[in-house]
């Protein structure tokens, strides 16, 4: 990735907020962490924010108050306990999740508190059924070595992850319980990281750390990576739900280009002289301009009894349109603040389009007194709802003249962001009444640091140096975990590079045609002391991996069996190679050892998984040789 900005000279502050699920049990109860779709009953809440202890209300919790959602949970019995139902205290925390956390520290260069407190994090979305996430500091002062330089982790947390979101509605959101309360640990690096680039290596790093201990979850939402991103005159940004590694760069320069833009956008506003006090909480009411529109969407509003609103926005004439990332305008940025009360918005930098036409914007520029650079904003909605969702483009309109706002993102897949609420305040923490706190012997830290599992890449170098693998391919190996079964099968007597290629080249191949989840390791060892044995060929793997996937509860002795894999005697490969060559016989004569490919592709043909392939072409190549010298 080339280098978009000078990075140095914006003074590009970056740091990572990694949560990883543990498998485990949950952090407060011995309920397995697995995830079901069978409900067993449901029951609904409602959530209000609470003041800290100095009489301060979180601001991102006092958002989410005023949407005046209901919170419907859906539990499975099996899979959901009292505790996580906020009926009863948590019991705990976890033992095994509580060591691999400390192993994770250690793998991280850092070091473990003397003793564990938790703490109640206030959360209203409804994620959390009791209103607040515990959470608690593992250990501090760990670092990431990298190319840039050193980047710190001041804290490594061990706390419980939200129930997971089933269907959002408009004052409605299900929840299914069996995600809350898994062990997450989160990973919290020091603003040092001053390169797109450099993040990713930070993430992969600590990945790395969190994969070594064999006791994270794996899958699609198992680990969340947050950024928080600045730049000199700009502000920092919480960007929440960063998913791939690859991303990474991309998502921070597409902040960067952002911020850059938005303070453009603030340096032309005060040139043209317009002040947040200049922005009035005035409404117009012209739904009687559109009593005709061509416009489905106000024409919808308007028949539902709804009004047409506009507010006026001094000197924002030619700024609202303007792009800030691509496919993203400062417009785009008024519409995620109003989403909470409206569908959309309209503005004067877009129109005419969408069946409203110049003559109606006309009259609203005449109604509203409208100067050259001048700009207005309409919403189409029920009255309360209209005006509320005009209130939150004022607000991010008065944050134009002064800069970037800071506050909280959602990363988007194309690299882009969008709003999702004010950054979280001071205000969120207070301490968790219901849990002591929990020593960490000396004896404990000592037997998990002397015991420490290698790190990724360092069995990736091991495997290249010691087994010759092609780079590639122990990495793919060790990425997909699959090095402890590897090195199970080298002890086995099985060559290094055809235990490596099956696990990786063979099953990954497999993936798009069955499920490969099916095919347990003990599955793939038995496969592989038959042909240790001599009893299959190698090119037999894939069909025995294939039927196994298909019929997990055969055994790949029946597989090879049944589907006649076992191999054939030298003998019957020599006849079946002599009946090859008397079919072809012209093109033997015509070619001699040129139709070595051609007798070699029909003989394995008959063969395939029945003979190993090295001495199916040890024979052809003979018998060729005894024909054409023989002058037959």
């Amino acid at each position: 990735m080339s280098d978009k900005f000078n990075y140095e000279e914006l003074g590009l502050k970056v740091g990572l907020e990694i949560h990883r699920q543990l498998d485990t049990k949950k952090l407060f109860s011995p309920v397995p962490t697995k995830f079901s779709d069978e409900v067993d009953f449901t029951f609904q809440r409602r959530l209000r924010p609470t003041m800290s202890e100095l009489g301060e209300v979180d601001p991102a919790a006092l958002e989410e108050f005023k949407k005046g959602r209901v919170f419907i949970y859906e539990g499975n019995y099996q899979l959901t306990d009292l505790v996580y139902m906020d009926e009863e205290p948590p019991r705990g925390p976890d033992k095994e999740a509580l060591e691999v956390a400390l192993q994770i520290a250690y793998l991280l260069n850092a070091k473990p508190v003397d003793e564990v407190y938790y703490m109640r994090k206030i959360v209203i979305d409804g994620s959390n059924v009791s209103g607040f996430q515990r959470t608690a500091i593992i250990a501090t002062d760990g670092k990431v070595e990298t190319p840039w330089g050193t980047v710190g982790i001041p804290t490594i947390c061990l706390e419980e992850d939200a129930a997971r979101i089933i269907e959002r509605k408009e004052k409605e959101v299900i929840y299914r319980l069996d995600r809350l309360g898994v062990p997450l640990v989160e990973i919290s690096t020091t603003p040092d990281i001053h390169h797109p680039e450099q993040a990713k290596v930070v993430a992969k790093f600590i990945g790395d750390a969190l994969r070594a201990t064999r006791k994270v979850k794996r899958g699609l939402g198992t680990i969340r990576q947050d950024l928080n991103v600045s730049i000199k005159g700009g502000a920092r940004i919480e960007i929440k739900g960063v998913q791939e590694l690859d991303m990474i760069p991309l998502i921070i320069e597409r902040e960067v280009e952002r911020q850059l833009n938005l303070l453009k956008i603030r340096d032309e506003l005060q040139r043209r002289g317009v002040r947040p006090e200049d922005i009035k909480e005035e409404f117009y009411d012209v739904t009687d301009v559109f009593t005709n529109t061509k416009s489905k969407i106000i024409a919808r509003a308007i028949k539902k009894g709804g009004k047409v609103l506009a507010i006026k926005l001094p000197k924002f004439r030619g700024l609202i349109g303007r792009e800030i990332q691509p496919g993203r305008r400062l417009g785009t940025e008024f519409a995620d603040r109003a989403r909470k009360y409206v569908p959309g918005i309209f503005h004067i930098d877009e129109l005419p389009n969408y069946g409203i036409t110049q003559e109606e914007v006309n009259e609203v520029i005449k109604r509203l007194g409208l100067g050259e650079e001048d700009a207005f904003v309409l919403v189409a909605a029920e009255e309360e709802r209209a005006k509320n969702a005009l209130r939150e483009v004022i607000k991010r309109a008065k944050e134009a003249i002064i800069g970037v706002p800071e506050e909280t993102r959602r990363a988007l897949p194309d690299g882009n962001t969008e709003y999702m609420r004010p950054l979280p305040g001071k205000a969120r923490m207070y301490p968790e009444t219901d849990i002591p706190p929990i020593r960490i012997p000396d004896e404990l830290k000592r037997k998990i640091k002397e015991n420490l599992p290698e790190l990724p890449q360092v069995k990736v170098e091991k495997y290249v140096r010691e087994y010759k693998l092609d780079r590639s391919l122990a990495q793919t190996l060790v990425d997909d975990e699959r090095d402890e079964l590897f090195e199970e099968l080298v002890q086995m007597g099985v060559k290094p590079s055809l235990a490596a290629s099956i696990l990786v080249v063979v099953l990954k191949g497999l993936r798009k045609e069955v499920p490969i989840e099916n095919i347990s390791d003990e599955h793939i060892k038995e496969a592989f002391s038959l042909y240790l044995e001599g009893k299959i060929a190698k090119e037999a793997f894939e069909e025995i991996f294939k039927e196994i996937a298909r019929n997990p509860n055969k055994t790949a002795r029946q597989i090879a069996e049944e589907k006649g894999l076992t191999l054939l005697s030298e003998d019957e490969v020599r006849k079946i190679i002599d009946e090859v060559i008397e079919q072809n016989i012209e093109v033997v004569k015509n070619k001699g050892m040129g139709a070595m490919g051609l007798i070699m592709g029909r003989v394995m043909a008959k063969v395939r998984g029945k003979a190993d392939g090295k001495l199916v072409s040890q024979i052809v190549k003979k018998r060729l040789q005894e024909i054409v010298g023989g002058g037959v």
